[in-house]
């Protein structure tokens, strides 16, 4: 059975909170190395890192993650330390300051940060609604997540695969549509959107999608496998 990028990811965390940060590492990298992670993996893997003694390797992780969001409190955080243990004092205080400024931001009349696990909690039961297929209710919550996080592109790119299971491809292309945006250079939200678009009864769009994807990613089986599709469909209309 196909393991899903965000299953990967809860498997990392859960060998991270069992002190196995070799493991949490190597399921990480798998997410990394192909560019299917967003901003909370490589703080995962940067923190793993960070335990394992290799504070270099972790501080490029943690810039990962927030050159895709700036406003990560935590790897703000994780960060300042690791920056003070280098002695590398004036860039360890100006990333508290920022952690600071950014958790001191209010969203919704809620602090940034408590915002922010609180999104996680929707977005955790989310997930456990959309497990047993109360897909209306999961999708509720991950709506609810993005109203205290509107940056968590992660969060909103399983709200557009929801929708997709949903049947309501429409919103799930309009859903997806915003995190190609924001992540331009990740395949999977580039591969869905194609699959929103086709199921939504627009061919055309989603051939731009999926040719623009294989330009990007030879590698990636999908692409050619859903042009084909499209190709045989054409043939039999």
């Amino acid at each position: 059975m196909q393991v899903s990028p965000e299953q990967r990811l809860e498997r990392a965390k859960e060998r991270f909170a069992l002190q196995d940060y070799h493991g949490a590492i190597l399921l990480v990298e798998e997410l990394t190395a192909d560019g299917r992670a967003f901003a909370d993996a490589h703080h995962l893997l940067g923190i793993s890192y960070y335990m394992l003694g290799q504070k270099e390797r972790a501080l490029e992780s943690l810039d990962t993650a927030l050159a895709l969001n700036p406003r990560y409190v935590e790897a703000l955080i994780h960060r300042g330390i690791i920056l003070g243990e280098l002695g590398r004092d004036a860039d360890a205080q100006a990333a508290f300051q920022k952690a600071h400024e950014t958790g001191s931001t209010e969203r919704q009349g809620l602090p940034q940060a408590d915002a922010a696990q609180i999104a996680n909690k929707h977005a955790a039961l989310g997930q456990a609604y959309a497990e047993i297929g109360a897909l209306d209710r999961a999708i509720d919550q991950y709506r609810q997540a993005l109203e205290l996080g509107p940056g968590f592109e992660d969060l909103r790119y399983r709200l557009g695969r929801l929708l997709l299971d949903a049947g309501r491809a429409l919103e799930a292309r309009e859903v997806l549509t915003h995190v190609v945006a924001a992540r331009p250079h990740s395949p999977d939200p580039k591969a869905t959107l194609g699959l929103a678009c086709y199921l939504s009864g627009d061919p055309d769009a989603a051939r731009a999608v999926w040719e623009t994807l294989r330009q990007e990613h030879p590698a990636d089986p999908r692409a050619d496998a859903y042009l084909a599709m499209l190709a045989r469909a054409a043939e039999n209309a």
